[in-house]
């Protein structure tokens, strides 16, 4: 009678163990475990992954293994507890294992395992994966079974796409919580964006442009880059929208100094390198690795129809998924990006800032699929060019038209409207 008890205990250990396991196995993220195995190094982790590449053997021996165990353990208290009562012993085996089973080898487990998913499954692999390789005869010939069974029925294995890979990746970050991870979160979101934004989207407008004639004489040429917070100018002949090459500062500098300043020696012409032209609708993502093949930092943005739209630079694509880069020669006042706070929550905007500027300035989530700018937003949403004085509410906001140029939005005022909870 000792050892048909000791026999019960050691199989309703090895039940909850198997149910433990099964649950920690299931649940632990796999994101975790692979860093681990190439971060980490750790063999346990490698020893993880090897099991999730087989998942439907690493089910079908825990489940094999939690229910062998308790069909024994009931069986034997079972023949116990008939011994001692007789024929009620069946009830009372009955009652006794069924609360065991569901408390202690079933319930318990299964929680600690969900709340230590991650630890629980590096620390049941080794042993785990001994009943693989034990049971594997048995699981062979389950999974025929299984499989058969799915034929049958017209059950398909779904096949993971790159979407749903995404998704997945998407929904891990969304997870990352944490007011302190929350530039951490948000760069990792751009990153993941890049496939869907357009260099238009984060250009700088031909409107904004600083370009120079390549005509002008080098000593006024001088004069008007002395302040110049750009490396690099876009040179265009008789019109600004005729781009025909882009100059490097310092090579231009460096020119006049090897001429020992006589600017009649120096010509722009030669000193410059050919445009780079790109469509307004590549993608982030093919840009930046455009830039990298190419080696380049600029490029000049155009239309379906050659028409100049703006320029692009890498430091442009790197503060998508950094936020702002300012360096000594940038300006980050409000006042100078168009921007001017009038009041807690009320600002008055130029018309040509983009709108990703404010979201990512503010917080705020103004819808940006259809406009680049404040002025293209307004317009999009009203489907009119609204007149001075005009008010819209619109994503939470109240938008006021202080200014009007012809067809041109100026100026809008921008009031963050309080939500008051119900």
């Amino acid at each position: 009678m000792i050892i048909s008890v000791a026999a019960i205990i050691i199989l309703l250990f090895l039940s909850a163990f198997f149910s433990g396991s099964e649950t920690a196995l299931t649940g632990a993220s796999q994101a975790f475990v692979t860093d681990q195995e190439k971060n980490g190094h750790n063999p346990r982790a490698k020893l993880v992954s090897r099991l999730f590449e087989r998942r439907d053997n690493l089910i079908i021996t825990t489940l094999l293994g939690s229910n062998l165990s308790n069909t024994l353990a009931t069986s034997l208290s079972t023949s116990v507890l008939i011994g001692i009562f007789g024929n009620e012993g069946v009830a009372y085996a009955t009652v006794i294992m069924t609360f065991l089973v569901l408390i202690y080898t079933d319930m318990l487990p299964k929680s600690y395992a969900v709340r230590n998913a991650n630890t629980t499954a590096l620390l049941v692999a080794p042993l785990i994966n001994v009943f693989v390789k034990m049971f594997s005869p048995i699981v062979w010939a389950l999974q025929k079974i299984v499989n058969l069974t799915f034929r049958i029925f017209g059950i398909a294995k779904p096949n993971v796409t790159a979407d749903d890979a995404l998704s997945e990746v998407r929904g891990a970050i969304y997870m990352y919580n944490g007011q302190e991870r929350r530039q951490e979160q948000e760069m990792l979101k751009s990153i993941l964006d890049l496939p869907d934004i357009t260099v238009y989207d984060v250009m700088n407008h031909r409107k904004n442009l600083f370009s120079l004639d390549i005509d002008m004489p080098v000593k006024k040429f001088l004069q008007k880059i002395e302040n110049c917070p750009f490396s690099r100018i876009p040179l265009y002949k008789d019109r600004p929208e005729n781009i025909v090459g882009v100059i490097r500062v310092k090579t231009l500098f460096k020119a006049v100094i090897d001429c020992g300043g006589d600017y009649k020696k120096v010509h722009l012409s030669e000193l410059m390198t050919q445009p780079w032209f790109i469509p307004d609708n590549t993608t982030l993502k093919q840009q930046l690795q455009m830039f990298r093949a190419r080696r380049e930092h600029f490029a000049i943005v155009v239309d379906e129809y050659g028409v100049l739209q703006g320029i692009v630079t890498l430091e442009d694509i790197l503060e998508e998924i950094v936020g702002d880069i300012n360096d000594e020669s940038d300006i980050s006042n409000l006042d100078i990006m168009g921007i001017r706070k009038i009041a807690d929550n009320t600002y008055i905007v130029d018309g040509q800032v983009p709108i990703r500027d404010l979201n990512r300035k503010f917080g705020w989530n103004i819808e940006d699929d259809n406009a680049v700018t404040i002025a293209g937003y307004l317009l999009d949403m009203t489907r009119s060019i609204p007149s001075v004085g005009q008010k819209f509410i619109f994503d939470g906001f109240q938008f006021e038209v202080l200014k009007r140029n012809k067809n041109q939005l100026r100026q809008i005022k921008i009031t963050r409207r309080e939500t008051s909870a119900c």
